[in-house]
Order: structure tokens, then C-alpha cells, then sequence
């Protein structure tokens, strides 16, 4: 272990085309000074010249999603490429703080962005500015939109676009520089004053109209019962964590004309297995003999936790499963769940240690093929990849087969609450295994 001690700090990525998904990973780090009630956006081990630890952990509370956070840089012979490990299931909050006066007015829609304290933070974490600059700063997630938009003007030119969850504004000063006739950017986080100030700095307040609220609960403009574009950045972790996809399901219903586009319009989930010994046991295995001490007991609740980690491409060691795939333009609200089937076949002979599951998005209205790939090796992504570890592993030969079934369930109340199953069978050569099991994320 090395003592190396290490800042964390914002740093600019270098240039990525998002569209070439040949793209080597770009890695870079972000934090936030703590605060006192609340718990940070995540950490994601800068790219510099300084050289690395082999193996460094820093566990941090986030503020922003109540979560655990670790940083971890694997020690592993295949991949010196550091990565970072997040616990993504965590204790739920005991209990929510009311902020409704008697009238029902919400106090905290009445403070600036820079008037906020911790404890309003804790309940609104998106309008931190940091939360979107670590989104500002995935430059493959925010080039594809912006490749999607500025190159395909012929969608934009006069049209009426709808930017759900708009955040800082971004997508809405791209539709607006495609020659969008109105763009009406929806927010419901108080992050909406940030982004009022910057459009007006950037001169485009007479076509963009910024409206607070849900989608759900908001009116459009006077005049304007229907839009030619909706914009949504609805995929989450796993696809579906903090997910508003319902929220963009019911604005389409509503306002998007019949022959109207969505950006993005479609998504795919994939499962693949990987190889990751290392890891494992330093997670799940270490629970054994801590300083002397048997904890075992903990392992399970360990295992049922995914986590959301940078993928090296080469611990792949199966082919790429497509267990779903959405359409945004006809699914409904009963269509989000997934329960597939799988079966995945080994490219080498390796061991499996858990699976991996990733998402492309695809926005097919484009003139040409634009995809936001967040499969290991195609570019860091803030969305990164889910991982799934099960008890034991599987040793596997080339052209074997494992089969098995994938089910998500999603909680439409709390998209923050996801539900996972993944039972598969493999009869090998050299092993053979049966495993069932059940994942939780929760928020």
C-alpha cells in the first residue's frame, strides 16, 4: 500500500469526438469542499502525470446522492488503470424534512441557488453547481447532444423544442443555436436560476422561456399547446436510476406533435461478463479476517450491492448481450421493467467473477448514425458501467455458454429504488454453477 496522499480538484477533459467509439478512456477527477448536514457528487480519478498509487482508498460521504462513495485504484495485473468503485445501494433516509409552509408554498423555491444551506442541499442536491459540472465535463455525453443538435438544423430550424430537465441550459443553448423558433427549458430544481442568468448572458432569452417545475405539473407557454422536438437526458445509472423517464413518456403523450422527434429516441441495455479476481476479493473476500476477526456475515449484504465502476475493456471475457431495447417514441409506462433471458459466450478461456451490465442511447432522427455509448472501453462516461458480483465464479473455456435470466424492476414513485435478479446456469468443462440473485439500489 502507498502512503501517497492525494488532492482532488476539477480538471478539464481533453478533446473527445463522441461519435468514434474507438475512443481511449479519458479520466478525471472532481470534488467539493464537505458540508456539515450533507452528504458529494462522486470521485473520479483525475488523468495527470503524477503517478499512481497502486492501490489507494479515500471513502467520502456524498452529499448529493447520500451515498457512500470509494475511490479505489486497482492493483491488478492485467489493468493498472485506476477506476472508481461507488457503492451503489445505501441506507435510505429515515425521514424526508418537511419544508411546506400552511399555504403549501415550498420554502425552498424561494431561495437563490448561493442562499442555500446544507440542509437545503440535502433536499434539492441538483442545484449545486457541481453537480452539473461534472456533467458539463463528460464531454462524450455532452458532445452527442451537441453533434445530434447543431449538425441536424434541418429538425431545429422554427421549431418549438422542449428541453425536460434542463438543468443549466445547456441543450437548450444548443437547440437555440440551431435555429430553434422557441425552446422551453423545464427544471424543476432551483438550478433554474443559474441557467436563467446564463442564457441572458449569452443573448438568447427572447427564444428560450425557462419554466420551473415538473413536467407534470407545468403549463406551456400561452399559445403553444405542442412541440416538433422533445430533449431529454433521461438515462441514468444501470439506465434507470434517478431515471425520468416517466416524466418524458408523459410530456410526450401530451405536447410532442405526431410527427414530432425525441433526442435521444432509443436505448439498449447490455449485459457481459467480466474477469475481476482482484477486486473481488479485496471487496468481498476481505470481510473474512478483519485485523483477526471473523465478519463474514457481512459478505452477503456486500454482494447485494452493485457498483458503479469505470470497466477496463480487457477484463471483458464474454461476448456483449442486448437484453433491451426501448423505444422512446412508443413504449409505455408498463414497458420499463426489463425481465430477459440471456446467454453469453466466452471469448477466452478465463474465469467469471460478475456481470456488467451498460446502455447506448441512440437518437435516430439524425442524417447519420449518432450514438452516447457507455460500453467499457468506448470513453469515460459520468454514467460509467453497473456491476454485479454473485458468491462464487465460474471457469470458463472459449466457446462455452452461460445462460440465465435478467430482470430490473424499476419503482415509479422513486427511480432511486431499482430491484435487480440475475439467476444463470453453466455447465463447463471445467465447472459447473448454479447462482441466483438479488440486487437492490436505493436513495
Amino acid at each position: 500500500m502507498t502512503d501517497d496522499h492525494r488532492d482532488f480538484s476539477f480538471s478539464t477533459l481533453s478533446s473527445i469526438d463522441p461519435i468514434d467509439i474507438s475512443l481511449k478512456n479519458t479520466d478525471f477527477e472532481s470534488s467539493l469542499n464537505s458540508y456539515s448536514n450533507i452528504i458529494p457528487i462522486e470521485i473520479v480519478p483525475i488523468n495527470s502525470d503524477i503517478k499512481q498509487p497502486k492501490q489507494e482508498k479515500t471513502i467520502l460521504q456524498d452529499q448529493f446522492h447520500n451515498k457512500i462513495v470509494t475511490y479505489q485504484s486497482r492493483s491488478m495485473n492485467k489493468s493498472s488503470e485506476a477506476s472508481t468503485k461507488k457503492v451503489a445501494c445505501f441506507e435510505p433516509r429515515e425521514q424526508a424534512m418537511d419544508m411546506q409552509n400552511k399555504n403549501g408554498t415550498n420554502e425552498l423555491d424561494k431561495l437563490a441557488p448561493e442562499d442555500m444551506t446544507s440542509k437545503e442541499y440535502y433536499l434539492d442536491s441538483t442545484a449545486h453547481f457541481a453537480v452539473h459540472e461534472e456533467l458539463l465535463k463528460d464531454e462524450i455525453r455532452t458532445k452527442t447532444f451537441r453533434n445530434a443538435i447543431i449538425n441536424n438544423r434541418h429538425l431545429f430550424k422554427d421549431k418549438i423544442v422542449l428541453d425536460i430537465g434542463c438543468g443549466v441550459g445547456i441543450f437548450s443553448l444548443f437547440a437555440a443555436k440551431a435555429g430553434a423558433k422557441m425552446v422551453i427549458a423545464v427544471e424543476k430544481s432551483n438550478v433554474i436560476e443559474y441557467a436563467k442568468k446564463i442564457i441572458r448572458a449569452n443573448r438568447y432569452d427572447k427564444v428560450i422561456k425557462v419554466i420551473k417545475g415538473k413536467i407534470e405539473d407545468i403549463e406551456l407557454p400561452e399559445g403553444i399547446q405542442q412541440v416538433d422536438v422533445i430533449i431529454a437526458e433521461w438515462m441514468g445509472y444501470s439506465l434507470y436510476y434517478d431515471s425520468i423517464i416517466q416524466s418524458v413518456i408523459y410530456a410526450r403523450d401530451k405536447y410532442l406533435k405526431p410527427d414530432g422527434v425525441m433526442f435521444p429516441d432509443r436505448a439498449t441495455m447490455y449485459v457481459v461478463g467480466i474477469e475481476d479476481r482482484d477486486y473481488k476479493e479485496d471487496k468481498v473476500e476481505w470481510w473474512s479476517n478483519v485485523y483477526g476477526y471473523n465478519m463474514s456475515c457481512l459478505k452477503n449484504y456486500v454482494m447485494r450491492e452493485p457498483l458503479v465502476d469505470t470497466v477496463d475493456k480487457r477484463q471483458i471475457c464474454t461476448d456483449h448481450f442486448p437484453l433491451k431495447t426501448i423505444d422512446l417514441k412508443t413504449m409505455t409506462v408498463d414497458d420499463i421493467n426489463i425481465d430477459s433471458k440471456f446467454r453469453l459466450s466466452a471469448l477466452r478461456d478465463d474465469y467469471i467473477h460478475a456481470f456488467v451490465i451498460y446502455f447506448v442511447a441512440e437518437f435516430t432522427a439524425c442524417s447519420q448514425r449518432t450514438v452516447l455509448n457507455t460500453a467499457p472501453g468506448a470513453g469515460y462516461t459520468h454514467w460509467k458501467q453497473t456491476v454485479f458480483y454473485f458468491p462464487d465464479y465460474a471457469t470458463i473455456k472459449r466457446n462455452e455458454t452461460l445462460e440465465g435470466t435478467f430482470c430490473c424492476k424499476v419503482n415509479l414513485e422513486n427511480t432511486k429504488k431499482l430491484e435487480f435478479g440475475i439467476d444463470f446456469q453453466f455447465d463447463g468443462q471445467l465447472s459447473s454453477l448454479q447462482s441466483k440473485n438479488q440486487y437492490f439500489m436505493k436513495g
